[in-house]
């Protein structure tokens, strides 16, 4: 029995119990069952009675014995429970509870997909370095994250563009072109510049181009520089995320905004209206109406807009691209960024939960239990090619994204190329790599899949792994909800344990002459069931899941 066919038995049994007139309730549009913390209190359990037991003016356990009264008599239900204040746990008969490997390997791929989010439209905007080097640590981070915070959201139903913001606005880009230009020259970087062996390649290409930009007067070098440089370096950060695994759909230029006049068109239309006000010479936006610490100077007095205003600009670009929500990932420096953006979107008259702000944490990379701060190509930072370089792809997206984007980090790179257990990434792809190796053996041994009992998953493993398998599809959707990959990839570990056990104590392939039965066959079944989840949260991860290792 699937979570999901449980939930349905639930409510069938509050239905009914509605309909007979023991309570009067309104049905709820979804009943949660979740795997308790502990196995001895059964194989699943819902707080449905502490949920409904007020609107049907009784108490929580009163409510709970008339539901479990109701439960234990469905099919595959061996006993039911009242737990505390009114918890219900469900403990299914084994053949119940078997019946989860078949249902995982019928339903292939779309074994944790839901509709959940089926018509909402999600713009992600993550990564969005400046081109004005290359991809740090930091950025890397995002690239993991927002990637497999993307793929949970499209396994629930969402349609989600990837959105990378293309900064090739303002005083950053000036002091690249600048630098690129004095390294042409064969000068030093000016001091607020940029410097780094990337910067010397940026600048040769940029001559390979244009041989002749050196000729020119020097503020028209220098643009030239800006224009060639900010393309070439954009298409290094394009490369570098499309080997990381990660295309963006949207490549939003901030200029644009700028370019068009949208933004002064906008501030215009703000002007009139009661969320912008004069003062001192300035235009203000009265950010502090919508949860901002203080309003915010939107247009200086010397006639400029202030950086907010592209930003404002920007959100109403995104809605009116249709976009229901819309998530920033920002840097561990952009706290004040979550109150301006839903300021701003409140005052332009949208809802401001169509604004929401992740703010992500420092990354720090260790070898031999000492920071690593120096980067060949950058010069004073780590970049994403540095990690590739020591790891790999798959170790380095699986590491960054199995920790909560809000915490910092520290990448131990020497445990990152260890094949050991003691390595995330290599115990989980090990686990998955072992169902094949598993699976080849059953095959030479003749042991096929043409038989399944669930009645025969009887094992102490056999139901630790269904019951971490069973969980998988909630985890997802607790990952969306909370905007947390992570949670897969610590499940995923979760499925490993489990997994290894099982394969340490219960053997699919005969030893010594035994005969072939059906507990061999539907053995074959679940350890397929163990694969195909595996996979799926790899492929939520964007991690590879290997056959052989």
């Amino acid at each position: 029995m699937t979570p999901e066919e449980l939930s349905s038995a639930v409510t069938a049994c509050l239905k009914d119990a509605i309909d007979e007139g023991d309570f009067s309730i309104e049905l709820p549009a979804e009943v949660r069952v979740e795997r308790p913390k502990n196995r001895e209190h059964g194989d699943w359990a819902t707080n449905i009675a502490l949920q409904l037991s007020k609107q049907a003016g009784m108490n929580p356990r009163q409510f709970a014995e008339i539901l479990s009264s109701r439960l234990g008599k469905i099919d595959g239900v061996a006993k039911v429970d009242i737990a505390g204040p009114g918890f219900l746990n469900i403990t299914l008969d084994a053949a119940a509870a078997g019946e989860l490997a078949k249902a995982i390997v019928e339903a292939g791929p779309a074994y944790g997909r839901s509709d959940a989010l089926s018509g909402t439209r999600i713009n992600l905007e993550f990564v969005s370095a400046n081109p004005t080097g290359p991809i740090h640590l930091g950025g890397t981070r995002w690239a993991a994250v927002g990637d497999a915070l993307a793929r949970v959201f499209e396994s629930q139903g969402a349609e989600v563009t990837r959105e990378y913001y293309f900064n090739d606005h303002g005083a950053q880009i000036d002091r690249f072109a600048r630098s690129l230009l004095a390294s042409a020259k064969g000068e030093p970087a000016p001091e607020d510049g940029y410097a780094g062996a990337y910067i010397e390649d940026i600048a040769a290409r940029v001559l390979a181009v244009e041989p002749a930009i050196m000729e020119l007067p020097e503020p028209e070098a220098q643009e030239r520089f800006r224009a060639i440089g900010v393309d070439l370096m954009f298409g290094d950060i394009k490369e570098s995320l499309h080997n990381f695994g990660v295309d963006f759909d949207v490549f939003f230029h901030e200029d644009s905004l700028h370019g068009d006049g949208h933004v002064e068109k906008l501030l215009e239309q703000l002007k009139g209206s009661k969320n912008l006000y004069e003062k001192d010479g300035a235009w203000w936006l009265n950010s502090t109406e919508f949860g901002d610490d203080k309003d915010r100077v939107v247009i200086k007095s010397d006639g400029n807009a202030a950086y907010i205003a592209g930003d404002i600009a920007y959100i109403q670009n995104k809605r009116e691209r249709g976009f229901d929500l819309n998530i920033y990932m920002l840097g561990a420096d952009h706290h004040g960024y979550v109150a301006r953006l839903k300021a701003a979107a409140a005052a332009l008259g949208h809802d401001p939960a169509c604004v929401e702000v992740l703010i992500g944490q420092m990354v720090n990379l260790v070898k031999d239990g000492k920071p690593v701060r120096m980067s060949k190509r950058a010069g004073t930072v780590v970049t994403l090619e540095d990690l590739v370089d020591a790891v790999g792809v798959d170790a380095a997206r699986y590491t960054l994204a199995r920790f909560s984007a809000d915490s910092n980090i520290d990448v131990d790179l020497d445990l990152l190329t260890k094949r050991s257990n003691e390595n995330p990434v290599f115990y989980v792809q090990y686990a998955h790599a072992r169902t094949y190796a598993l699976a080849r053996n059953a095959e030479a041994a003749g042991v096929d899949d043409s038989a399944f009992d669930a009645a025969l998953l009887t094992h102490p493993t056999e139901s630790a792994l269904l019951a971490a398998l069973g969980q998988y599809p909630g985890v997802v959707a607790q990952a969306s909800t909370f905007r947390e990959p992570h949670r897969v990839a610590r499940h995923l570990e979760v499925i490993a344990g489990t997994y290894h056990r099982w394969y340490d104590a219960c053997r699919i392939a005969p030893q010594n002459g035994e005969e072939i039965t059906d507990v061999n066959r539907t053995r074959l079944w679940l350890n397929t069931a163990a694969r195909q989840v595996l996979a799926n949260g790899l492929d939520l991860l964007g991690v590879s899941a290997p056959e052989r290792m």
